[in-house]
């Protein structure tokens, strides 16, 4: 009976293992593991990006995102879009509640940036360890983006 019972935990064990490395190796495929989840993904917000948005027809300018509240304190970017496409993104303000809270943002924001720039769009995964600075800025990006017509 012990016997049976040590394999068939062992065997649970290690199904679950094998479920997880599987759902984490696709979660961070092709961003060498420091992005991770998707868009619109259930992660304690409630907060879903939305399906891609692309800024081929968005009108060249720059445009500032709403202000995006979280409980470490507001976020804010402002998206500059030169030939329909986005040139540049720059924070204008994250969060600053705490020393951490200004820590995890100045760790979150290039990484966010550099994700933006490369997808062309608020389309993209949270940053691991940032999750309220990420879909705050990723909210506010798009309302930018929503202002150029994209």
């Amino acid at each position: 009976m012990r016997t049976r019972a040590a394999l068939g935990g062992l065997l649970a064990s290690a199904g679950i293992l094998i479920i997880g490395w599987q759902i984490g190796a696709t979660a961070a495929q092709g961003t060498g593991g420091v992005i991770t989840g998707t868009p619109g993904s259930s992660s304690g917000t409630g907060t879903s990006a939305g399906s891609p948005t692309t800024t081929t027809a968005a009108a060249d300018g720059t445009y500032t995102g709403q202000s995006v509240g979280t409980r470490f304190g507001d976020v804010q970017v402002q998206v500059t879009v030169s030939g329909g496409s986005i040139a540049d993104v720059t924070a204008l303000h994250l969060t600053d509640s705490d020393g951490r809270s200004v820590q995890i943002s100045n760790r979150a924001a290039p990484i966010l940036k550099q994700e933006v720039l490369a997808s062309q769009s608020a389309n993209v995964a949270n940053v691991s360890g940032a999750t309220y600075t990420s879909q705050a800025y990723l909210s506010s990006l798009q309302s930018a983006l929503d202002q150029a017509g994209s």
